[in-house]
């Protein structure tokens, strides 16, 4: 059992093992039940917490340091957070960066997610590889009160991601448009204002960061939502489409997506799909997918190009994965990860239509794969050439 250094503890992780872990609560008050994972990104924090595609999960932060960037209102991947809540190894430490405009403690506690530090992280991260990720209930108690039986039982009662549609909870209620693009010194953000392709987005959870990489590609980006048919994608006349990331299981969101994504392959238009994207495309294909033990989350992923020989370092963030085994003849694997092989890139020959599993718009230190944005505007424009 991990105790705080404190002498009372004021937040319990517990998990559906029976496994307790406690340690100081920051941020919100409460409870609440979720899957359990881990990321290993040594920066952005607050873009983790606020990624979609991190709903009904908790991350542990292998990272220690914590809170040190403070947090913005330039770097929230979407309006509110979306991950349940946080586990970090020591309490977060005071902001020290220029950008910083907020403490995290005190934006965690505005936004109402739940947080405990003073954990063993390193021993939760080896539970989590060894067992798969767990099904867990977080507690914070400034008075330090638990009732362990009951948090136990509660993990035990979470129903787990598989199965579950996601993306209809983090999607948006409306379509809308989108112009602003990528962050840049000393300007920031500026908005797109020459654009040489229709884009429809469809939203299944996507991250603001992707929308601006399409915009800085030279992309209009009309976003909608995830229930969007394929008459609806059609309807706005797009040069492409683009499949987003998001959370939950393929499966479940591809019952009302992939007949979506065919009829947009019907037509021949070029897609690009990201993530869950990425998993939804191939199911559409007639792939499949699987439940990973323990997922993908990280920033120093390294994903090899089959077709060039190039190793990239990404940026990840999935606990499901398509299975490179069921892929239809025509259809033909273009990443893998060489963590473990499993498969990070698909396309259809001869048809310009493709996806990656990993996360192009992230920026962890290297930008490898921002060439995929531009790969998708030089195929709507040789298709409109075509």
């Amino acid at each position: 059992m991990a105790h705080a250094s404190r002498s009372r503890p004021t937040a319990c992780l517990a998990l559906a093992d029976g496994s307790l872990f406690y340690g100081h609560g920051f941020g919100a008050t409460g409870e609440t039940t979720a899957e359990l994972c881990f990321n290993t990104a040594m920066t952005g924090y607050q873009e983790i917490m606020t990624d979609p595609s991190y709903a009904g999960q908790i991350v542990t932060f292998t990272f220690p340091h914590i809170g040190n960037t403070g947090v913005n209102l330039d770097d929230d991947e979407t309006a509110e957070p979306v991950a349940e809540g946080m586990v970090v190894k020591w309490d977060p430490t005071d902001p020290s960066n220029w950008r910083a405009q907020e403490h995290l403690t005190h934006w965690l506690a505005r936004r109402g997610r739940i947080a405990i530090g003073g954990v063993d992280t390193r021993r939760l991260t080896r539970a989590i590889r060894q067992q798969g990720a767990p099904h867990v209930a977080l507690a914070h108690d400034p008075g330090g009160r638990f009732d362990a039986e009951a948090l136990v039982a509660k993990a035990r009662g979470f129903a787990g991601l598989e199965g579950m549609d996601l993306a209809r909870h983090v999607t948006c209620a409306q379509s809308y448009r989108w112009d602003e693009m990528r962050w840049a010194w000393p300007e920031g953000y500026q908005r797109q204002t020459q654009a040489r392709h229709k884009v429809v987005a469809v939203d299944y959870g996507a991250k603001r960061n992707i929308l601006r990489c399409l915009a800085s590609a030279g992309c209009e980006v009309t976003v909608l939502p995830a229930t969007a048919t394929a008459e609806d994608v059609l309807a706005h006349s797009p040069d492409g489409v683009f499949l987003s990331n998001g959370p939950g299981d393929p499966a479940a969101t591809g019952v009302y997506a992939v007949p979506m994504i065919r009829g947009v392959l019907d037509r021949g238009l070029p897609v690009f799909g990201i993530c869950l994207g990425h998993q939804m495309l191939a199911i559409a294909l007639g792939a499949q997918t699987i439940k990973m033990n323990h997922g993908h989350h990280g920033a120093n992923h390294p994903v090899k190009d089959l077709e060039t020989g190039k190793v990239e370092i990404t940026s990840m963030n999935h606990g499901f994965a398509v299975d490179s085994q069921t892929l239809p003849e025509g259809v033909m694997e273009t990443h893998v990860s060489l963590f473990d092989g499993s498969n990070c890139g698909i396309r259809i020959k001869d048809r310009p239509v493709f996806s990656v599993q990993h996360h192009p718009e992230a920026s962890p230190g290297p930008q490898d794969s921002f060439y995929l944005f531009e790969r998708f505007a030089a195929s709507m424009a040789g298709h409109a050439g075509s």
